[in-house]
């Protein structure tokens, strides 16, 4: 992909990207809203991920022989990628795992859980997916720890008041997502880390929202442990990421025993292999983790300022169109810009899942539910919402068609 200027690419008119996603491609009377789910997968990652059962099909890590070194060298080049893209220093510190539940399971259990103790608080933002508050609830109760949690106002933000409030010397962890996916704001976690460091507590982070739309550096965040998924950025189902510094990742023990993250092993005991291999047990998928690294080549030769460009524009549109929909509520800071590649609402009166099922039919494709968020919506008093979640590959066309989808949602209910 060429790369494009920040200028052209608020041209949301015109689109160059839908070309290089085959079920886009396809499809074009598909107006795909949720990308915040998961995203479409460009044709050069499909493709790089079938070259490497065509021409790298090897055990990666235990063959001598040329082809598993060159799987070998192929999946510690897409680790040296992720490493790049969000600022690590080291790619050792990159563990490759299944998804970001995965990694905030693995930050959750091998290092929290063996640091907490009775007394300790572990703090999580009230706008959590499952995936960053459900581990805490557990090893809370293990550990004795008390979850606390920090409030969000009706715009979803955090505020100083709260943080000062809520984040201090008992305060172990932090765990927060940089980007809600309900309501699509960007939290203050390097502000949140600058206080549990203070306290001499960790800073962990749920970027899963937030690497398909910022650029992201996890030494200007100050965090401590970062987690992603790359199914949400444009690579495939079944990889994630953790980054943790090295120390705190060689302190940690390991989530899953077996074989690979063994250095040696005897009868009645076992000596770790050094981080990242310590947290990688068994085989893994080689072709699944190359083609993240070409996912994220691809992402970056678009350039993370026309994905901003082009996103910003997209979720503007989307809120000028629904706001002046007399029969819509939007969920969440009124200001698009406040928002990171998604926008929540509900039609007044038409439960969410039956939005969803009418926009299906007219070919637009949304979320509806709770999100794996449901004490958010909980402490929003709606239960459930619907969202309409953007990709730089969408243009005004879907916009439009979520207009006329509503329209005949509200037709169908009300006349």
């Amino acid at each position: 992909m060429q790369r494009i200027t920040p200028e052209a690419a608020r041209d949301i008119a015109a689109n160059p990207f839908k070309s290089s996603f085959p079920l886009l491609a396809a499809n074009p009377d598909l107006a795909f809203l949720d990308s915040a789910a998961t995203a479409q997968r460009p044709r050069c990652v499909i493709d790089e991920q079938a070259r490497f059962y065509e021409t790298l099909n090897a055990n990666a890590l235990r063959g001598l022989y040329d082809l598993s070194v060159r799987a070998t060298e192929a999946i510690e080049a897409a680790r040296a990628k992720v490493a790049r893209h969000i600022g690590a220093p080291d790619s050792r510190e990159v563990v490759v795992c299944r998804n970001a539940s995965e990694a905030l399971n693995i930050a959750a259990r091998s290092f929290a859980g063996e640091i907490l103790r009775a007394g300790d608080e572990v703090c999580v933002t009230t706008m959590e997916h499952h995936s960053n508050l459900v581990p805490w609830q557990r090893i809370c109760r293990e550990t004795g720890a008390k979850l606390v949690f920090l409030n969000c106002d009706a715009e979803g933000r955090i505020t100083s008041e709260e943080m000062d409030a809520k984040i201090g010397p008992a305060t172990r962890i932090v765990a927060a997502a940089h980007v809600s996916n309900v309501l699509g704001v960007e939290n203050p976690v390097a502000e949140m880390a600058k206080r549990v460091h203070e306290y001499g507590g960790y800073m962990i982070v749920d970027g899963a929202q937030s690497v398909p739309h910022l650029d992201i550096d996890v030494e200007a965040l100050g965090c401590d442990f970062f987690a992603f998924s790359a199914h949400k950025a444009y690579g495939p189902f079944g990889i994630g990421f953790l980054w943790g510094k090295m120390a705190l990742l060689e302190s940690a023990a390991p989530f899953l025993t077996g074989g690979e993250m063994v250095e040696s092993v005897a009868f009645d005991s076992a000596v770790w292999a050094p981080v990242p291999e310590k947290f990688e047990a068994g085989t893994q998928d080689g072709a699944g983790i190359h083609a993240a690294g070409i996912a994220i080549d691809y992402l970056e030769s678009i350039g993370s300022a026309a994905v901003r460009s082009r996103e910003s524009a997209l979720v503007s549109a989307a809120a000028d169109m629904l706001s002046q929909l007399g029969f819509v509520d939007i969920v969440g800071p009124a200001d698009a810009r406040c928002r990171h590649g998604l926008i929540s609402f509900n039609v007044r009166g038409v439960h969410p899942h039956d939005v969803a099922s009418i926009l299906d039919a007219h070919h637009v494709a949304i979320r509806a539910g709770y999100h794996c968020a449901q004490p958010l919506l909980d402490s929003l008093g709606i239960g459930a919402c619907c969202r309409a979640s953007f990709s730089f590959y969408n243009d005004e066309s879907d916009i439009a068609a979520l207009e006329r989808g509503l329209a005949a949602v509200e037709r169908m209910f009300h006349g």
